[in-house]
């Protein structure tokens, strides 16, 4: 498809296409990842916002006319954006503070690496939860279901006429309550493994004084944490599974909220 050749109507549909796409892609957290160039991104949302051009077509009148409207526009597609990427983040931060709980277990509260998509540091166990849960994501089509649910976006909701609802804030709250329960379930295993181990070296502790509990606990529970840890990564593609198969409705439904 040749931009340049464009109808005025038709260049101010894609732009308004582009605008939500790229807001969107930059908000979520896989595509949005710091580790993906700038100059990435941008090809990725523009290049999704020419194949949705002819199967999506908004309305040419919502095309802002002043500076205050484009700006309304864009914070109202900004929130869009960021509520769809929080319902992402929201499971991933699951994983990652499941992680985290299990290497507090392990004595690795302070072992942190690199983590590529904020820049910042993280507790590795949960760096290696999060990119688990991001690589599985991907291979069960869960891209396919965010760009299928992008395309029926503009059906459900108009370009910049984003409303919000008190449905929709008790639905955050209710997925946001739930991002803790998923980390506990998720990290059990390995917690009450590390759990028992722990109390097992106390009952030793007391019966046998002479023995240094300290240096001979640590490399048990680096050893038992990291083998039940696979097995808590194993559980994952359950959980995965059946958060890639209610993702598309729960986009729909919150999206449903928010006309």
């Amino acid at each position: 498809m040749d931009i340049l050749s464009l109808s005025p109507e038709q260049f101010k549909s894609f732009v308004l296409i582009l605008i939500r796409v790229s807001i969107i892609v930059f908000m979520f957290p896989i595509f949005g990842s710091r580790i993906w160039p700038s100059l990435v991104k941008v090809g990725l949302a523009l290049m999704i916002s020419i194949i949705l051009l002819p199967v999506v077509r908004p309305d040419p009148a919502l095309f802002p006319e002043t500076v205050l409207e484009g700006a309304c526009l864009i914070i109202s597609e900004l929130i869009l954006g960021l509520i769809i990427g929080l319902t992402l983040r929201l499971f991933l931060t699951a994983i990652q503070l499941a992680g985290q709980l299990v290497g507090f277990q392990m004595g690795f509260a302070i072992a942190n690496v690199l983590d590529p998509e904020s820049g910042g540091q993280g507790p590795i166990l949960a760096q290696m939860g999060y990119w688990a849960a991001a690589v599985i994501f991907l291979l069960l089509n869960g891209h396919h279901v965010l760009l299928n649910t992008l395309a029926e976006s503009f059906a459900v909701i108009r370009v910049g006429s984003l409303g919000l609802s008190e449905g929709l804030f008790h639905k955050m709250l209710e997925l946001s309550g739930d991002m803790f329960v998923m980390a506990i379930k998720i990290g059990a295993p390995a917690v009450a493994a590390l759990l028992m181990v722990s109390a097992a070296f106390g009952i030793i502790a007391k019966v046998v004084p002479q023995m240094n509990i300290l240096i001979a606990a640590f490399p048990v529970k680096i050893v038992v944490g990291l083998f039940f840890f696979g097995f808590c990564l194993e559980g994952l593609l359950y959980f995965m599974r059946r958060y890639v198969a209610g993702f598309e409705g729960m986009l729909k439904g919150i999206m449903g909220l928010m006309m």
